[in-house]
């Protein structure tokens, strides 16, 4: 559906966690998130930022996306004309990198999309596969053993069908097995943002034992080729994030062996188009995928909700409900998971929740808007 863009608008939230939450580059007590809002016909579709606020899961941080949003993507999309949201991922397309802030404004344009059409955003990406989403949950490094159990068990009563746990070098063999002896039953993954080296092959093939569902992004974030390597001396599958940006990646990962899963977040790949791209890479090669969190508020979260209805996302991912993260959420209801560890999808316009516009304005700190001439 052809549409021009209008008005974007910038806002800048500061919200608290409920608690802290740790892996195995730093802890995150507070989160500063950027949400875009793309505006035609007066009607606004709306995305999010889904970077950290320091430059360690990847490149961006908050600020810099603020500025690469600012000075580079909105003046390349204003006045633009656009058959569908489809084309516009081709927005900024220049640009080296900064997929998450590229991807904030492609998944408002989708969103915007979807409201002008008056249908729920899974249907306009093609999504619809099943009507409840399976949920996991991940859990950060704690202070204690005794702590993270127990966290787990809060968890598997709130009925997540799969625990996903941070480790580093120092939290992650004894961790799991403490885990294990507790837990014998559980759908288990560890999560190891990049804090291990090919060195540590022999550390890491001690896993095996833990008949974890996977291990995921064990080695450096930018690497495929010892991924590979790892992986023939590893029973324990090894699943691919923070180097999987583009569906080349994808197919070149799989193609070298580097991996048996790819977690798919949308921001990290720019935005739904690629997101589908890699997606369907995967199902071409009967590798399942599953959808990663970054700490989203709930316009991200209910993105990932309307990503995860896509066939191939069969494994449990890391979208859960609202109140694990905050206390409360901009959107309204909140995101909540059922007994079964489930998700329903929305059949309202967009991403299908309200906006609370009265807490998103107390929790707001920054705004720009941008209007086309």
């Amino acid at each position: 559906m052809a549409f021009r863009i209008e008005q974007i608008r910038l806002h800048w939230l500061e919200m608290p966690l409920v608690h802290f939450f740790e892996t195995s580059f730093g802890r995150t007590t507070h989160r500063r998130i950027i949400l875009v809002e793309v505006t035609s016909g007066g009607v606004s579709g709306w995305g999010e930022a889904t970077c950290g606020e320091h430059p360690f899961y990847n490149e961006e941080w908050t600020e810099g996306a603020w500025l690469i949003l600012r000075d580079y993507v909105i003046p390349a999309a204003l006045g633009r004309e656009l058959a569908s949201a489809a084309e516009a991922s081709r927005i900024a397309a220049g640009l080296r990198g900064h997929r998450m802030a590229r991807g904030a404004l492609e998944a408002a344009c989708w969103d915007l999309e979807a409201r002008l059409k008056g249908e729920p955003l899974w249907k306009t990406i093609g999504g619809g596969a099943r009507r409840e989403i399976p949920c996991g949950v991940s859990i950060g490094i704690q202070n204690s053993v005794g702590e993270l159990l127990e966290k787990i068990r809060t968890e598997l009563a709130a009925g997540y069908q799969r625990i996903k746990i941070k480790i580093k070098p120092g939290w992650d063999l004894h961790v799991i097995e403490a885990v294990r002896r507790e837990f014998p039953g559980i759908l288990l993954m560890a999560d190891a943002n990049s804090a291990y080296t090919l060195a540590d092959a022999d550390r890491l093939r001690q896993l095996d034992q833990y008949r974890l569902m996977m291990i995921e992004q064990p080695l450096a974030h930018d690497d495929i080729i010892d991924h590979a390597r790892l992986q023939e001396r590893l029973e324990t599958p090894i699943c691919l994030d923070e180097c999987i940006r583009t569906a080349h990646h994808a197919a070149q990962a799989i193609r070298l062996g580097a991996c048996r899963i790819i977690n798919i977040k949308l921001g990290r790949v720019g935005g739904f188009g690629e997101a589908k791209a890699v997606h369907d890479v995967c199902q071409q090669h009967g590798v399942p995928v599953w959808c990663g969190g970054m700490l989203e508020s709930g316009v991200g979260r209910a993105h990932n909700i309307a990503l995860a209805s896509l066939p191939n996302f069969t494994l449990p991912g890391d979208v859960s409900a609202s109140r694990r993260y905050w206390r409360r959420d901009i959107i309204q209801p909140p995101v909540e998971v059922t007994p079964r560890g489930t998700i329903g999808l929305r059949d309202e316009a967009g991403f299908g929740y309200a906006l609370d516009m009265d807490f998103l304005a107390s929790v707001r700190v920054r705004q720009e808007t941008f209007r086309a001439s």
